[in-house]
């Protein structure tokens, strides 16, 4: 039982950690977008005007999201980096 909260304990910690470091990148990107909502394009009858527009908003969200992954893999990184330095540290020499 204690090994299983230590293991939830280091799992918590790392998600915090995280979850900071990603509130970290994002405010230091300056250039951090949120995704777009543009419903009357998705309730529309699909003009050809309409599809452009529906086309353009869908290919902006695509690369806010693939910007998103590269912000998250950067916090990951970022902390497994944490994690190995605080391991060195720990060891016996």
């Amino acid at each position: 039982m204690i090994v299983r909260a230590f293991i939830i304990n280091q799992l918590s910690e790392r998600r915090k950690r995280l979850h900071d470091l990603l509130l970290t990148l994002i405010n230091k990107d300056s250039q951090f977008e949120c995704i777009e909502e543009d419903s009357s394009d998705l309730t529309s009858s699909y003009s050809e005007k309409d599809t452009l527009n529906l086309s353009r908003v869908i290919e902006k969200n695509r690369k806010i999201i693939k910007r998103y992954q590269a912000i998250v893999r950067t916090a990951v990184t970022l902390d497994a980096l944490m994690d190995s330095e605080n391991e060195e540290n720990y060891k016996i020499k």
